[in-house]
């Protein structure tokens, strides 16, 4: 298996014990412990911003995780950049018809360029972008967590 796409979805289900995913994704994270998992500093943003009203204790907990998700040696956090934020704008524009938020249009276009094909989310828009032809891999009941594609499609 290749690099897996950590979307924020991922990360916020694994903070929160409470949270329906929880489980799902705790269940991947021990059972792919050595597969490589790739995010980038706006999913990180989007996961921490999840975060922010939650309390002391919740901040406490999710910014020490991001702090290790940064050390991972396992997990490749991709720098915010100018030019990123210019292709995932231009996705974002070419895709006004889309509900996507400028860090989908982001992680897609990283996705992309580096021709990964798996992603832990639970949001559709990858699929209806990245992912036009997948299938899902059920963990614990939960759809949609690790999707994976046979092929990438153009973004164009």
């Amino acid at each position: 298996m290749g690099e897996i796409f950590a979307d924020a979805f991922y990360w916020i289900a694994l903070a929160n014990p409470a949270d329906q995913w929880h489980d799902a994704a705790k269940q991947f994270d021990e059972d792919n412990a050595d597969s490589p998992l790739i995010t980038t500093e706006e999913v990180l943003t989007e996961f921490l911003n999840y975060y922010a009203e939650a309390g002391e204790r919740r901040r406490k907990i999710v910014g020490a995780m991001c702090e290790q998700v940064l050390a991972h040696p396992n997990i490749a956090v991709i720098p915010q950049s100018h030019e990123s934020f210019s292709q995932g704008l231009d996705l974002y524009r070419r895709r006004e018809d889309k509900g996507y938020s400028l860090t989908d249009c982001i992680s897609m276009m990283l996705m992309r360029e580096r021709g990964i094909q798996d992603v832990l989310t639970h949001d559709n828009h990858f699929m209806q972008e990245v992912l036009r032809f997948c299938f899902s891999y059920r963990i614990e009941k939960a759809e949609h967590i690790w999707v994976r594609a046979p092929q990438m499609i153009p973004l164009s």
